[in-house]
């Protein structure tokens, strides 16, 4: 597939260069003066957060939501909004058979594959994951139909798309479950754009009060119960809202607190590409008050831009799909080390192997190598791609007309970046390991067949992440083609990091905040990345965050239903 194929950029909105209010103490108040009172306070203006909003607006509850950004969107706004959804009504029309044994047993064979047992109850998943793998089988279709149906977010069926673990036999439907909002073109990526647009106008509707700059410091706590919020502002106001049923936090992760990705995820992740203000606030405000933490060690990872995280763009996405097929991937020794066009969150594990003789990540950074060919047939500036059109930001290019020339200014390059990368510097033979890799590629890509690491050999890496490449008509594998012998040259640094985390506060399959003996906290829900996810290891398929999320939203809402009114 050449560029012309492949999904138009859109312009992406993120959070802003203002500033958002610094944090405060996480500990609960007491106050019972509140500026504001309402039936449900939901925290964060993402997709979780105006799911949850407008699901609880339908039900008659007056709803303020608190988001801690100057404008609403969060991370979903710079997503294209895939949402996964099992058992969906399109695939039921198609003639698809989605069973919940089924989706139970792909959800369990790759969450946690070293406990998958296939003879077991919950096939060796936890009775905690396997509860909440159903809550998903069960809900989430009912919460995306009547998103549909009443407006909010109007979808269209996307068949066509492949689990990411589709060719293991243990998911009997490999396509079928993605959904996009109706108003997408499949040729545009503004998914998310839509997607909240569409959802707030719903809760505008609905009278929900919203309010951006918001950012929610602490709980107030009464008689046990969850009954309000204490937010504040970049300019030191504070505004204390009550809550007569609930709060939902729908907050986002701990991609951007360098202290809790250093001490929880098991990896050297250098930052993410989740909005700027996804600071891991429901983790602390979350213990505060009791909450059990789960799954920390887990996060939706993704190869990232090491130029433009170091710089904090907040426009910053994921490099989802690793272009060009004149391209590899090589470390630091020059070394080619893994198949470059896996689905980002398994790419990401082999940027974090361990070499344990000589005790480093020796894959932590990566260096994407390309020829003039892959620069002309690939350059597309969406999704984190790294290689762009030439009236694109280049910034992060490094080029050289040989291959010595390419090492000696990636060199430069890395000695900027010594404190992100823990002082890496190149070593003395790369040009000469390099060359040696690129023979081996040039080798492997005249036959079509990558002996080494399998490249182009599953459906997922041909149709979703081969990204755009040069379309000769002889290629026997349409990701592989020789590197050219002559530059120019170039190359572009990727470092190991997350779209987000999906460890925090557990929930139960209401979306109630547990304490540490799994009793719910009275008046307090969580819902998407800032609370455990069930996925553990696992990114089940493009969109399996969104469509769960939604999910859990519409349970949130139904739970809340039995929350009595509180006096405040």
């Amino acid at each position: 597939m050449s560029a012309k194929d492949f999904p138009k950029p859109w312009p992406v909105r993120a959070a802003k260069h203002e500033p958002v209010a610094p944090r405060e103490t996480a500990a609960p108040a007491t106050a019972t003066e509140f500026d504001i009172v309402t039936d449900v306070v939901v925290v964060g203006g993402g997709c979780a957060g105006f799911a949850s909003a407008v699901f609880a607006g339908w039900d008659g509850n007056e709803v303020v939501l608190l988001e801690k950004a100057p404008e609403i969107g969060g991370t979903t706004i710079k997503s294209a909004f895939w949402y996964w959804v099992p058992n969906n009504g399109p695939m039921r029309e198609a003639g698809q058979v989605d069973s919940e044994e089924d989706f139970l047993r792909y959800c369990a064979r790759i969450s946690r594959p070293e406990k998958y047992d296939a003879q077991s109850p919950t096939f060796g998943a936890s009775e905690w994951e396997f509860a909440m793998y159903k809550a998903i089988y069960e809900s989430t279709w009912p919460a995306v139909e009547l998103l549909h149906e009443r407006g909010a977010l109007r979808y269209k069926h996307s068949p066509g798309k492949v689990d990411y673990w589709g060719n293991l036999p243990e998911d009997l439907n490999p396509t079928g479950r993605v959904l996009i909002p109706a108003d997408v073109d499949e040729s545009e990526t503004n998914g998310g754009l839509v997607a909240i647009e569409s959802m707030s106008k719903t809760a505008r509707e609905l009278g929900c009060d919203i309010r951006t700059g918001h950012r929610v410091q602490r709980l107030v706590v009464k008689d046990g119960a969850v009954v309000g919020v204490v937010a504040s502002t970049a300019d030191g106001k504070t505004l204390t809202v009550g809550a007569r049923k609930a709060v939902v936090f729908g907050s986002g992760g701990f991609t951007h607190d360098q202290e809790l990705r250093e001490n929880f995820l098991a990896v050297p992740a250098i930052g993410g590409c989740a909005a700027r203000t996804n600071e891991g606030d429901f983790v602390r405000i979350g213990t505060a008050v009791g909450a059990q933490l789960r799954n920390m060690q887990f996060a939706w990872r993704c190869a990232i831009n090491l130029h433009k995280a170091v710089n904090n763009d907040p426009q910053m996405q994921g490099t989802f799909c690793v272009a060009g097929d004149s391209m590899i991937l090589v470390n630091y020794k020059g070394e080619r080390t893994l198949n470059e066009k896996l689905p980002y969150n398994e790419l990401i594990q082999r940027f974090f192997d361990w070499d344990p003789l000589n005790c480093e990540f020796p894959n932590r950074v990566m260096i994407q190598l390309w020829d003039e060919h892959s620069q002309e047939n690939s350059a597309l500036d969406f999704f984190g791609n790294s290689i762009v059109p030439d009236d694109a930001d280049q910034s992060h290019y490094i080029r050289g007309t040989t291959i010595e020339e390419l090492g000696q200014n990636i060199a430069k390059r890395l000695e900027g970046l010594r404190g992100p990368t823990g002082g890496l510097e190149l070593a003395p033979d790369w040009a000469a390991q390099t060359k040696a890799a690129i023979a081996r590629w040039n080798a492997l890509a005249e036959n079509g067949v990558d002996e080494d690491f399998h490249r182009g050999e599953r459906p997922v890496e041909l149709e979703v992440f081969g990204g755009p490449v040069g379309d000769e008509p002889d290629k026997k594998n349409p990701l592989m083609f020789p590197i050219s012998s002559s530059g120019p040259y170039y190359a572009a640094l990727l470092a190991g990091g997350t779209l987000d985390t999906k460890g925090g506060p557990k929930v139960n399959t209401s979306a109630q905040v547990v304490d540490d003996l799994d009793r719910p906290i009275p008046g307090l829900y969580g819902v998407g990345n800032c609370v455990a996810g069930p996925q553990a290891r696992a990114y089940w398929a493009g969109g399996s965050t969104l469509g769960p999320m939604i999910g859990f939203a519409y349970r949130a809402a139904q739970a809340i239903r039995t929350e009595p009114k509180r006096s405040l």
